[in-house]
């Protein structure tokens, strides 16, 4: 049985992992290093083309994260969810290959909703408090990862797409992310479905957060820590429309 000193200790390391305080000091300049901030803008899409606008109201991005480390029990897997993606889809024409280019706000990611655990199943049923919710999603916006006040954005361009296995609705995409100033390239599997005036494409594949240079969260060296592997799903729904504008 441990020690009620242990104990009070324990608690109070929880506490600081749910709870901590927002970092002071306003909008930081970018770190040595990094590419400068992506301005939040509306996203436009290329001149003169039809081209296929993101339905932020019918798409999602859900990005499962899961704890680990040897004192893993006292964490919880997280489930965390943006609703704010905006962004175009350009079909290919003639010679020229499909392309897309996706924004993410960062602060529009909710962390642990009660809905979006249930539907993820038993590993996430636990219910979570206000108080802790609120401190993952200080740790998820801090400095320390996605680092929100200054890189605002995150931005997800495609560098060519091509078939995938199984039938021609499978495709592979090689894709620029920039997240917190870092750019990495990563393959993407995903399912496209296309009807007369939409575009509807989902996925669901593991990244790794060291891939796309962040370091996982971690404490206590490391008795608690997020796994470096992540899942994510994402339904992308777009309509067509017409640019007009240059991006």
């Amino acid at each position: 049985m441990p020690s009620n000193k242990l104990v009070a200790a324990l608690s109070i390391v929880l506490l600081l992992i749910g709870c901590n305080l927002a970092p002071r000091g306003g909008i930081r300049a970018p770190p040595a290093g990094r590419a400068p901030p992506t301005p939040l803008n509306p996203v436009l899409a290329p001149r003169g083309t039809a081209v296929y606008r993101v339905d932020a109201d019918r798409s999602e991005l859900r990005v499962l994260v899961f704890r680990a480390g040897p004192m893993a029990r006292l964490g919880h897997d997280h489930v965390i969810v943006n609703r704010a993606l905006a962004g175009w889809i350009e079909p290919s024409a003639g010679s020229d290959p499909a392309s897309f280019r996706l924004e993410l706000p960062v602060a529009a990611f909710a962390v642990d909703e009660t809905a979006a655990r249930l539907a993820e199943g038993a590993d996430f049923a636990a219910e979570i408090g206000d108080d802790a919710k609120q401190g993952t999603r200080h740790n998820l916006l801090g400095p320390a990862l996605l680092d929100a006040d200054a890189y605002p954005t995150i931005v997800v361009r495609s560098i060519g797409i091509e078939a995938g296995d199984g039938d021609e609705t499978a495709l592979v995409a090689t894709v620029s992310i920039v997240v917190a100033g870092h750019e990495s390239r990563q393959r993407i599997g995903f399912v496209l479905a296309r009807t007369a005036t939409q575009l509807i494409a989902s996925a669901d594949f593991r990244l790794r957060q060291s891939s796309l240079g962040l370091t996982p969260y971690s404490i206590m060296m490391g008795a608690l820590q997020v796994q470096d592997e992540f899942r994510v799903k994402l339904r992308l729904v777009a309509s067509l429309s017409t640019g007009d504008v240059d991006p």
